[in-house]
């Protein structure tokens, strides 16, 4: 089993879990709810996890056709509120059927066009019912009435679609990724990634009613990142979206809900709207607060001034009653902030790393590329974009040394220091240690108490959270410790493979500020299209077996995908 495939079983064990303790209590009863309805409105909902309130005494208002982003910081509830809508564990129109992605498909024999054809369980059953059916049409009692019965039948798989279903998901695999013979694999032989692009595949080949996808793009590689937009834009029913993707956000998102202090707040437009809007909500709040608190002193002065005058005593008296009916406002929480600040390396003398004719194939067979040309200095921002499969990963091996190449050279600077991040780094940190301890188990003798403790703390990890087990940190606290692993040593080069998944988007930010100041050079592979655009000032792109300068910016290469998925459907 590889470690994604690992990974993904844990998750799923963990998410089992989760979804034992959830409990839900609401004001709405089924009773008040038309069976045809196609929006969701439920008041007075109070979510708890394992007995502890996420959510309390808010509204889910979900409109029929509107596109919901889900935000808030990591563990606040946005996937338990998840679980709760997929599992159905709050009032909802009987009409509106939901699905929510939570697991790879399962490994079988299956191919991977008959996994997502198989998940329309409606489609089936009325093809099996006319297959049988067709044979009873000759009864000389009730042919009519089985003549009528299929008529029925291909009615409603003509609402359905049925004879083009095959077409539709192949169509879905293929912008995810799959070619025609990957396609007809079984599930058996991919990963536990591939085998969650085709759950994803599974649901939009559906089309349920509420459709809940939480983090969709973590699995995906940039094309695919590119088509899914594409098609969730087109999406005609409703569609809830958890994604640390601040582009892929804006390109799909109608509308905003935003998980604040255990309710869940709405807006209309995209993340970028929402944080003009919540930016503007938070000023009049502020306003607001003191204003009252300037009214609430002038009061306070007369009634301290006047509560003994006998003349006005009464005035006194009726502004301590208005004082004392005055209702407090909410206050204005700031959202917690997190830093990064990567150490300095010191200088490297030039040439620091050089690629020169490169050729790379893990069997003579099976060549990855051919003829790479690039370098890499400590002012470089590349990112490496690619399909997966292409041999982006390979590449940054290469780079770090970790892989030789079979022909041509890579040459490096002697006093080169190397780090690489990895949601490998993250799986192997020792839950049953603290972050100091595994950073002090890590590096030795030579690893002091205090400078870890320093160190630690340039990543947000201080105070008690240092000392804290680390199986009881948020993802986004684990990834933080990794970060500081590997800049232990202070690296001139630092190579991020996928460093935002997990991470939420104000962590994100974090980093994109600390690779900014950061006085060493950085190599990229991401989907996140916020992320790459606002680190990278090069791309490299990798496919067909070559590794090629993409000579534009990142919205430039992204209209170049979004023109060639236009060119397919218009093939179709």
């Amino acid at each position: 089993m590889d470690e994604e495939t690992q990974s993904l079983v844990l998750h799923s064990e963990i998410t089992m879990r989760l979804v034992e303790g959830i409990t839900v209590n609401c004001s709405t009863h089924d009773r008040t709810i038309h069976p045809n309805a196609k929006d969701i409105a439920v008041t007075n909902c109070t979510m708890s996890l394992f007995g502890f309130d996420l959510l309390q005494d808010t509204d889910i208002k979900l409109s029929w056709g509107q596109r919901y982003g889900l935000i808030g910081p990591n563990g606040c509830g946005k996937s338990t509120l998840m679980h709760m809508l997929g599992r159905r564990m709050i009032p909802m129109p009987k009409s509106i059927d939901s699905f929510h992605v939570t697991s790879e498909v399962e490994a079988s024999d299956k191919s991977a066009l008959t996994s997502v054809m198989e998940v329309d369980v409606e489609r089936r059953a009325l093809e099996a019912e006319a297959d049988e059916v067709g044979e009873l049409l000759d009864d000389p009692e009730f042919g009519d009435a089985y003549a009528e019965r299929l008529n029925a039948i291909y009615e409603r798989l003509e609402e359905l679609e049925a004879d083009t279903a095959e077409m539709r998901a192949a169509a879905i695999l293929h912008g995810l990724g799959f070619d025609r013979d990957m396609q007809n694999k079984a599930t058996k032989d991919f990963s536990g990634g591939w085998r969650m692009r085709i759950a994803l595949a599974r649901a939009l080949f559906l089309q349920p009613s509420l459709l809940l996808l939480d983090e969709p793009t973590n699995h995906l590689d940039y094309p695919a990142v590119v088509w899914l937009t594409d098609y969730l834009n087109r999406w005609e029913k409703t569609v809830i979206v958890v994604s640390h993707d601040r582009e892929f956000l804006n390109d799909v998102t109608t509308d905003v809900i935003h998980v604040d202090n255990k309710k869940l707040v709405y807006y209309r437009g995209n993340f970028d709207a929402f944080e003009e809007s919540r930016a503007e909500r938070r000023r009049h709040q502020l306003k607001a607060i003191e204003s009252q608190e300037a009214r609430r002193k002038h009061m306070q002065a007369f009634v301290d001034r006047f509560r003994y005058n006998a003349k006005r005593a009464s005035l006194a008296q009726s502004r301590l009653k208005a004082l004392a009916r005055m209702e407090s406002l909410d206050e204005v929480i700031d959202d917690p902030t997190w830093a990064f600040s990567f150490p300095d390396p010191g200088p490297l003398a030039r040439p620091v790393l050089a690629v020169s004719d490169v050729s790379f194939g893990y069997t003579p067979e099976k060549t990855l590329f051919t003829g790479v040309e690039f370098g890499v200095d400590t002012d470089s921002r590349i990112a490496i974009l690619g399909p997966n499969g292409a041999g982006k990963s390979t590449l940054l091996n290469l780079l770090l040394g970790n892989l030789n190449a079979t022909s041509g050279h890579v040459t490096r600077n002697g006093r080169l220091r190397t780090a690489v991040f990895t949601q490998h780094h993250v799986a192997q940190l020792d839950l049953h240690r603290s972050p100091v301890e595994h950073m002090l188990h890590k590096f030795g003798p030579s690893a002091k108490r205090d400078a870890v403790r320093s160190h630690l703390g340039k990543f947000g990890i201080s105070g008690d959270l240092a000392l804290q087990k680390m199986g009881t940190l948020s993802g986004g606290q684990k990834s933080r410790v990794a970060f500081a692993q590997i800049t232990w040593t202070k690296p001139h080069l630092v190579c991020l493979d996928e460093p935002t998944n997990h991470l939420d988007l104000d962590t994100i930010d974090a980093l994109i500020v600390a690779l900014g100041a950061f006085n060493g050079g950085v190599v990229i592979v991401s989907h996140d299209q916020h992320f790459v655009s606002s680190v990278a000032d090069e791309i490299w792109y990798v496919a067909d077996g070559k590794v090629t300068r993409f000579e534009g910016t990142l919205a430039e290469y992204k209209k170049s995908l979004l023109d060639a998925v236009a060119a397919a459907e218009a093939r179709r």
